[in-house]
């Protein structure tokens, strides 16, 4: 007979049992399950609602239990339908009738609530943590970078010259953001829902301080149907993970572009690469493209929480069974691309004179040039259109801006001179950008300074 089973006259259908289970994937909450119950039981026996001997058998045998099930000593069994009934009845079969007073003053609704909170907060911490990894590999390629000048693109199209160092920065600062954003997602899960019941708390005088303290939360939740319904820390989460994914995946992108035939400013170590089954010459970015790939994976967990948690009625509904699933396979998506990815990067190898040549092409320099006219007094709005023309002219006569004679600059405008040739330099192009931000190497630099303050700080 199921632990809820006193109502019931009649067997619940095995397709129901297999159906409404949980345990196939909820079985990865042990930890956080037993955890809380270890607390729970404490609180029960500290505020006298079980007796102390009784608390102190509760929890030397769940600790024994966890023991078990971390050597794969225990079964879980899918007609106990998920990992909270499966623990208490394993408790229960070896203590007997004490095993039945763990869930006093407590419902299987906040007993969830607190175990995937649990179980967020730990993936938080790990998954900063391979965040960390890969902001000091994109600050050490920087470091080697600040002379690699490389296009620039807008629209795809080559557009001002930059440094590789500048590029990696770039994505430095939206992993950063990643990482605030998991930190202060932390805040919001790090607050404890046990003691909400099923959805009215409980007229056993529980202490709930305790159990937050005991199981290092750092607040208790306000509302009790809010405790048990509440799934925005974890739809933020995933909201979270699916921008970590963009920004894998625009990364992604733009290594397999570079790494074609057609870019070839970098090639992938051979570690990281695959080859074809039918063309012997081929070296595929596959890693890259699956980073790539898998984030719709993560985007998907985030859309289906939306979709579960948008017309369910407060409170606990079984509807809300349904997180779990896209929880986890949120943060197993993203634990597989974080580290393969870091290290994808890190043995990257850059080919720094096809960067260049592809600066040196697509008139690069042509905001350079009109800046350079407006210095001479050009209004720029007068300087951008000589600049366009001289940039058509060049197109007609296939050259490159700096390949123009003095003589032929002087046909668009009679106040060029000599130094027009090293204002449009990509050197000064690049180096002359020393504003907050610039790609100019004293700016990257600074920005690389404050990476590595950053992450001094945390």
């Amino acid at each position: 007979m199921k632990l809820w089973g006193g109502r019931f006259n009649k067997a619940t259908d095995k397709k129901v049992d297999d159906f409404n289970s949980s345990i196939s994937f909820d079985a990865r909450l042990y930890k956080q399950d037993i955890l809380g119950s270890i607390a729970h039981a404490t609180m029960l026996g500290k505020a006298g609602i079980i007796t102390e001997k009784e608390s102190e058998l509760i929890v030397k045998t769940l600790k024994e239990i966890l023991v078990d099930v971390e050597n794969d000593k225990v079964t879980f069994m899918v007609d106990a339908e998920d990992i909270h009934m499966n623990i208490e009845t394993i408790l229960i079969e070896r203590i007997g009738d004490v095993g039945k007073k763990l869930h006093t003053g407590r419902s299987r609704n906040d007993q969830v609530a607190l175990d995937i909170r649990m179980y967020v907060k730990d993936e938080i911490s790990a998954i900063k943590e391979m965040l960390i990894s890969l902001m000091n590999t994109i600050l050490s390629m920087a470091k080697e970078n600040l002379d690699t000048i490389m296009p620039g693109y807008t629209h795809l199209q080559k557009a001002q010259p930059i440094t590789f160092a500048h590029y990696c920065m770039a994505y430095f600062q939206m992993f950063k953001r990643d990482f605030e954003r998991l930190t202060d997602c932390y805040k919001r899960t790090d607050v404890m829902p046990l003691g909400s019941g099923a959805l009215a708390g409980t007229t056993f005088p529980l202490d709930r301080e305790l159990v937050k303290d005991l199981l290092n939360f750092s607040a208790i939740t306000e509302n009790s149907l809010d405790g048990v319904s509440d799934r925005d820390f974890a739809i933020e989460f995933l909201s979270n993970l699916s921008l970590i994914s963009v920004h894998l995946s625009r990364m992604s992108e733009e290594m397999i572009l570079f790494n074609s035939h057609e870019f070839s400013y970098v090639e992938m170590d051979d570690a990281f690469s695959t080859g074809s089954s039918i063309m012997p010459q081929k070296k595929n970015p596959d890693i890259a493209e699956l980073v790539r790939g898998k984030s719709g994976r993560v985007f998907g967990d985030l859309m289906a929480l939306l979709t579960v948690m948008k017309g369910i009625p407060l409170a606990y509904n079984k509807d809300m069974q349904e997180d779990k699933e896209a929880i986890f396979d949120a943060v197993d998506t993203i634990k597989m691309c974080l580290p393969v990815f870091t290290d994808m990067l890190a043995t990257l190898s850059l080919k720094k004179d096809n960067m260049r040549k592809g600066a040196a092409g697509g008139f690069t320099n042509a905001t350079d040039y009109a800046d350079y006219l407006v210095k001479k007094g050009v209004p720029f709005r007068e300087a951008h259109g000589i600049s366009g023309k001289t940039v058509f002219y060049c197109i007609s006569k296939d050259k490159a801006l700096e390949d123009l004679t003095l003589q032929e600059f002087k046909e668009f405008s009679p106040l060029i001179e000599q130094d027009v040739y090293d204002a449009i330099s990509l050197e000064t192009c690049v180096n002359e950008r020393k504003i907050y931000g610039g790609p100019a190497k004293e700016a990257v630099e600074k920005a690389i300074s404050n990476g590595e303050t950053f992450l001094k700080s945390i």
